[in-house]
């Protein structure tokens, strides 16, 4: 079989000689670069940090075996720990629909104080697009208008309950928007929680992130005191029957003490003995509930987490999105690559395929 060797200073010079036509075309590329990059909206991102509060079992472990785990991407702190709301579900809660609803009536403000709504009518009526977007979606648009003149006007449901259980078109697709500009990422090596959310408006950006901090902040507050407010409040009921008790037999006994002062029977000396011990007896359950209730109390300041914001939400000064030069590389590279590639294989294939016609 004959060996078949590529000549690549053959290929260089055949490129070479084609070098006008690849400037042409990086240029005409450079060219779409700058207008599809400044066709397409600015985005800004905010970014805020947590540091969770370390756990108990976090604080037990070994600094050496904490660290090589944490070399390995490894959280040995979660993985002792009997809690089974950890950090890597808090994407899942963000993204959640209830979370999610939650968010469609914060109030939001543009910067340039032109615009004052609520997060859902601000994704739904107040998004730009690129000018290729409106249109595409033109004649869409011009056909769901036939149609509804055709059919007639459709009353419109202007009553802004949102159901979680039943959603409409437009609720779930703000649902889903709020997925893609809401991201929680936690560091497996430091335990840091970021949280950030992209919005075109700065301002927006920030108030947004703050509400989603607090909102996930409140929502792992609720879950992890949960068991601790629930015994709470049972150790409070009891602590109030206990003490009813206590003040009635108190009652009780004063009542009889007093009708029955100057009586030396045996029979009365034995009721008051009864009633004392009922006293006493109730005295004791009354300060036994008094001291669980203080320990069910600390139980839930115990298990309430605290987070330290290590970085706070700012208004972001430059956008995020789309970034410029990284547009112009791509379709410069792109064209560059395509050209070379229609120079080498492109004309003779196409030269065949005529031959064999």
């Amino acid at each position: 079989m004959e060996e078949q060797e590529i000549d690549l200073v053959e290929l260089a010079r055949k490129i070479w000689s084609e070098k006008k036509l690849i400037f042409k075309a990086c240029g005409w590329a450079a060219l779409i670069a700058l207008v599809v990059g400044f066709s397409i909206p600015k985005e800004y991102t905010t970014t805020v940090t947590l540091a969770p509060e370390a756990g108990a079992s976090g604080k037990s472990m070994s600094g050496g075996l904490s660290a090589l785990a944490g070399l390995a991407g490894i959280n040995l702190g979660d993985m002792q720990g009997t809690d089974a709301l950890s950090p890597t579900l808090y994407p899942d809660i963000v993204k959640s629909v209830p979370f999610s609803v939650e968010l469609f009536d914060v109030k939001v403000s543009d910067i340039k104080g032109e615009l004052n709504t609520t997060v859902y009518d601000y994704l739904k009526e107040h998004q730009k697009k690129a000018w290729w977007g409106y249109v595409f979606s033109a004649p869409f648009k011009g056909l769901g208008w036939v149609m509804k003149t055709i059919k007639g006007e459709e009353p419109k449901d202007t009553s802004r309950v949102v159901n979680p259980f039943r959603l409409t078109r437009d609720q779930s697709g703000i649902i889903d928007d709020l997925g893609k500009r809401i991201e929680v990422e936690e560091d497996k090596k430091t335990s840091l929680i970021k949280i950030s959310v992209t919005m075109q408006d700065p301002l927006i950006s920030a108030t947004l992130t703050n509400t989603v901090m607090e909102k996930l902040q409140d929502y792992i507050t609720a879950y992890r005191t949960n068991k601790a407010r629930i015994d709470l409040e049972y150790t409070e009921k009891l602590y109030k029957e206990s003490m009813e008790n206590y003040y009635k037999a108190q009652q009780e006994y004063a009542v009889y003490m007093d009708r029955n002062q100057n009586i030396s029977l045996r029979s009365a000396q034995t009721q008051q003995e009864r009633l004392k011990n009922e006293m006493e007896l109730a005295f004791n359950v009354y300060n036994q509930t008094a001291q669980q209730l203080q320990v069910a109390k600390a139980k839930v300041q115990e298990d309430t987490p605290v987070y330290t914001v290590v970085e706070a939400a700012t208004v972001p000064l430059k956008p995020s999105k789309p970034s410029k030069p990284l547009i112009l590389i791509g379709f410069v590279f792109l064209a560059g690559v395509g050209t070379c590639g229609w120079i080498l294989f492109g004309r003779d294939l196409k030269k065949e395929f005529k031959d064999k016609k």
